[in-house]
């Protein structure tokens, strides 16, 4: 039966991915939030969702069957006041997925805290190159889905891949989302301890995910990264069978013989010690591998043939905002990337620096999650830049952070220049591209990292070094 749904402060990609699987299912929906900026409105637009930015409380009408909460907001926002006033019956966005998708389905939950997105493209693509046609949940856009890529894929199979996000899911349940998604499968690549705004420390990261491990029935699996000493340790507890993925010796699906040809990665993979397939993706850096093998094992387990993984693992076309070359221009390549964690920012740029031997790394940051505006990670962002020439640090994007608790950007860059870096601090946009364009040099590799849009900087980035 048709619904009228409305969902507010769910951002960016997972408000356009629910949307668009409630509308297919049947569902009238239309959206709020503080901001719908491109490419999510072109792609909730071409969907047909009407989504408005800002949020008002005539955007909630009484005909409304189903308000879907996101952990954007809070107490005060005014669409959620109306929606408590007149008693509308709402729920959390994992809820939402919990209940409409995944009862029926054999749910493959794809969590940790570096890797969710791509091991989760990764995983929904191959099955659907061996032929068991997945619903796949992403949170972001994967290429090999749609004509110029989608964040979710609808399928007729009983397979339903979806990352598992470890942050909290509405104001009223401040607990994981990954805990609402029935994993028959979960996979828990690494455990860190992130997400400072919510976790107090590493211990009750710990706790989140061992909940996620202790809900795989006995008939399941949990796929364990093996080179993350945290995550491996869900093996002790766990009820379920366990396998274990990664470059360790020790390791179920072990990768081997890692090297890169012609901007590709190729290795090979032994399961429980054995051959089983040699492999090309077009992903860059050991942590991409390590997303592969998870992939792979799932794609196993479904009972697809080695064959057909190493065809659909060659055939991946990537993922926007994951080292995603934007354009080339005035002989410096331009790339973005999600990167904003110190062991994320670490993995990106080192796979730059391997795959693009004797090439100049600039790593343009800008501090914007609720984690990298925070203290805690003053040290480990020190360590994070190693791989990079030219290091540019944008201004704090957060300004509601407790001064006590900020990142300090002129410390960190300090930090840098005493470990014999190049790196400054250039507080806004055009003042970074105006010094990008001014001292790139021939086969220059730009990497921009943020988990927002960064005001554009990239294509602005791109015009200035054409000029």
């Amino acid at each position: 039966m048709s619904r009228r749904v409305h969902l507010i402060g769910i951002c960016g990609t997972a408000m356009a991915t629910l949307a668009a699987l409630l509308k297919r299912r049947g569902d009238d929906v239309s959206g709020s939030d503080q901001h719908v900026y491109p490419p999510m409105s072109e792609f909730l637009v071409a969907e047909g969702i009407l989504a408005a930015s800002g949020y008002d409380a005539d955007h909630i009408e009484p005909g409304i069957d189903l308000v879907v909460v996101g952990n954007a907001i809070s107490r005060g926002n005014p669409e959620l006041e109306r929606v408590l006033e007149l008693k509308i019956r709402y729920a959390s966005l994992p809820e939402v997925i919990r209940e409409t998708f995944l009862w029926g389905a054999h749910s493959v939950v794809v969590a940790g805290t570096h890797g969710k997105t791509t091991t989760t493209s990764l995983a929904g693509w191959l099955l659907a190159h061996g032929g068991l046609d997945p619903t796949v949940f992403i949170g972001g856009i994967a290429l090999n889905f749609g004509e110029s890529g989608s964040s979710y894929r609808e399928g007729r199979g009983r397979d339903f891949v979806i990352e598992g996000d470890e942050y909290d899911s509405a104001f009223f349940d401040k607990t994981a989302k990954f805990l609402k998604y029935l994993p028959d499968v979960a996979i828990v690549g690494n455990v860190e301890f992130d997400h400072a705004d919510i976790y107090a420390d590493l211990d009750a990261v710990r706790i989140a995910f061992r909940r996620l491990a202790n809900l795989v029935p006995r008939n399941g699996l949990l796929l364990l990264g093996a080179d993350s000493p945290h995550a491996h340790a869900l093996k002790e507890t766990a009820v379920s069978p366990v396998e274990t993925f990664g470059l360790s010796t020790d390791a179920d699906w072990q990768a081997v013989d890692l090297a890169v040809e012609g901007g590709r990665s190729t290795f090979r993979v032994l399961r429980m010690g054995r051959p089983y397939g040699v492999f090309k993706s077009p992903l860059l850096g050991e942590h991409n591998v390590r997303n592969a093998l998870a992939a792979i094992a799932i794609g196993a387990r479904a009972g697809v043939e080695p064959e057909r993984l190493v065809e659909g693992l060659a055939e991946f076309r990537g993922i926007k905002r994951r080292l995603e070359v934007v354009g080339t221009a005035g002989g410096a390549t331009v790339f973005d990337d999600f990167a904003h964690h110190p062991t994320a920012v670490h993995a990106t740029l080192t796979a730059l620096r391997k795959g693009y031997p004797g090439r100049r790394v600039w790593a343009v940051f800008e501090p914007r999650s609720a984690s990298s505006c925070r203290r805690v990670f003053q040290e480990p962002f020190a360590g994070a830049f190693g791989a990079a020439d030219e290091v540019v640090i944008a201004g704090m994007f957060r300004s509601n952070v407790p001064e006590t608790e900020q990142l300090s950007v002129g410390e960190l860059v300090a930090s840098l220049r005493a470990r014999g870096q190049h790196a400054r601090e250039i507080g806004d946009i055009e003042g970074i591209v105006s010094t990008v364009a001014a001292e790139h040099q021939e086969g220059d590799l730009v990497v921009v990292m943020s988990n927002g849009g960064f005001g554009g900087i990239h294509q602005k980035l791109l015009k200035a070094l054409a000029r």
